[in-house]
């Protein structure tokens, strides 16, 4: 069983209880494509704004931007291995994701729920630093966001 915890850092998220099951329904999804449904740990997500995300992208990543997402794993972890007591902190930036959304003309809730797939993964040894490596982690997201009944991320129709 993963516990999650839920803290709200800008008020233009919806709110806290909506967000929960949101992350509670994503994460036992992603469990269950994994064949990890029985693992125990704990599970943070940030809901924030470009203002906190920028500082933290700045102070732990030396990118002084804002960006939709960041992972902060608690324990290094291999994939399928062994996950800790803490899997880690997912951090998410409401103005940016609402931008990126409305450019690749995909409704909000489709995208956030994308880039809590992502970042979840990264917390359970995902990365897409080569492309190998990238195209294990996109199809997996792709794999979950269908299940979600999310279309392809990955298929964009940005406007011009």
């Amino acid at each position: 069983m993963i516990t999650i915890d839920i803290a709200v850092h800008d008020k233009s998220w919806m709110d806290k209880k909506s967000l929960k099951k949101l992350v509670t329904e994503i994460v036992e999804v992603t469990l269950k494509r994994l064949s990890m449904q029985h693992i125990s740990s704990e599970l943070s997500l940030v809901f924030t704004n470009n203002a906190e995300i920028c500082y933290l992208n700045s102070a732990w990543r030396s990118q002084g931007k804002a960006t939709n997402v960041l992972s902060f794993p608690a324990f290094p972890i291999k994939i399928g291995g062994k996950v800790g007591p803490m899997l880690g902190d997912i951090i998410l930036a409401r103005e940016t994701i609402e931008q990126e959304a409305t450019k690749q003309r995909k409704p909000f809730i489709h995208h956030l729920s994308h880039l809590i797939v992502h970042g979840f993964l990264h917390l359970l040894g995902y990365d897409h630093e080569n492309d190998t490596d990238a195209a294990i982690m996109e199809t997996i997201e792709q794999e979950i966001v269908k299940i979600l009944a999310i279309p392809d991320p990955y298929t964009v129709s940005a406007l011009d």
